[in-house]
């Protein structure tokens, strides 16, 4: 791949995010009605193609059951407020109040709580009795300490979730979790990232992981890259990652592992852009926070925000649009991609004449700067 001079000692590749590129048409197309935009990771099916991310402002166990009944999967924050507090009502209005200088000290208070085993046990069956499928996240600093606990209480996937992760953490402070050892040890699927890179994702996937989440530091409420100067664009961050199951699937005689475009998608453009670069699925967080039964209220964080010694992200007000079911499914009352988010992931394949998100991942794509 070509390669720019950034100076005479160091050359860079040129990289892309969803905003740089877009989708083609072909010569094709096709009637909305006949697409399918269904998934299925392990043995679990979903009609809609995504996560909604494991963040504060975004999923509650209510809400984690709304999504599942529509035909996403909601993932629990299980490092986040409610499992740390009985009732976590009264300070996600606090949240909602703060102001920009004060917030993140606030935020660092609330979450010094400490993480409760029964509370986790305690919302993820709640979520499951609901009868919809159960996935909750942890770090991987406090997977190997709380796994237990989130396995015995009925757990379906298990996201380990971090800025990123490798499959060769390196320290001498601590053991570092084996993700190897623990993916083959344990009895449910895991969904493990964020990673970014071909070599990454290749090392992840060869731990057993069911699916690897791609992305780092292109969250809204992300400033990873203010902070620590690192960013890999999305759209090739997805095909590179996408590059590394098609190699893995033929250096392990046939295993498929799922690609989460986990982060970049803001808009309801941004989905077709996420699958046309290979991804399999998205997960989403600030779209979700505009929803006007989301937990954070029009507001938005990620646990980077409240990071006791190097925040990485900040509260963001987003306002509301609508509810979560007009967000994912419509109908949209404005033009600007806010809303029917599935509306329009299924209404572009039509528009370039694919019926499933397996054949749209070869649909053309152009560099095409958004104005």
């Amino acid at each position: 791949m070509t390669e720019i001079e950034i100076g005479r000692g160091k050359r860079g590749r040129r990289a892309f995010a969803f905003d740089d590129i877009a989708v083609v048409p072909s010569r094709r197309t096709r009637d909305p009605k006949e697409v399918s935009i269904a998934w299925q990771i392990d043995a679990y099916r979903f009609e809609l193609p995504f996560l909604a991310a494991p963040m504060d402002s975004v999923v509650s166990p209510a809400t984690a059951i709304r999504i599942g009944e529509m035909g996403g999967l909601g993932v629990l924050n299980l490092e986040g407020l409610w499992t740390r507090h009985e009732d976590p009502e009264p300070l996600l209005a606090e949240i909602a109040e703060l102001d920009g200088a004060g917030a993140n000290r606030r935020l660092q208070e609330i979450y010094a709580a400490p993480i409760r085993e029964d509370l986790i046990g305690r919302r993820i069956r709640e979520v499951r009795e609901a009868g919809v499928v159960t996935a909750a996240a942890l770090s991987p600093q406090n997977t190997a300490q709380f796994s237990k606990a989130v396995v015995d209480a009925g757990v379906d996937l298990f996201v380990i979730r971090g800025t990123t992760v490798s499959a060769e953490h390196v320290s001498s402070a601590a053991e570092p979790l084996n993700l190897k050892q623990f993916i083959y040890e344990l009895d449910v699927p895991v969904i493990v990232g964020g990673c970014a890179t071909y070599t990454a994702a290749l090392h992840l996937m060869r731990t057993g992981a069911a699916g690897v989440l791609v992305g780092f530091g292109g969250g809204a409420a992300h400033t990873t890259r203010n902070v620590l100067g690192i960013q890999v664009p999305m759209a090739t961050a997805v095909a590179d990652v996408a590059a590394a199951r098609r190699d893995y699937l033929d250096e392990s005689g046939g295993r498929y592992v799922h690609v989460i475009a986990d982060g970049g998608v803001g808009w309801s453009g941004d989905l077709p852009k996420a699958i046309a670069c290979g991804a399999d699925a998205v997960m989403m967080g600030s779209p979700l926070a505009r929803a006007s039964d989301a937990p954070g209220r029009g507001h938005h964080w990620g646990m980077e925000a409240a990071h006791e010694e190097l925040p990485r992200g900040k509260k963001v007000h987003l306002g509301t649009v609508g509810t979560t079911e007009e967000i994912l499914l419509g109908p949209s009352r404005v033009p600007d991609g806010s809303m029917n988010f599935f509306g329009a992931l299924r209404r572009a394949m039509a528009t370039t004449g694919y019926s499933e998100l397996k054949e749209f991942q070869r649909v053309e794509v152009m560099v095409a700067r958004s104005r």
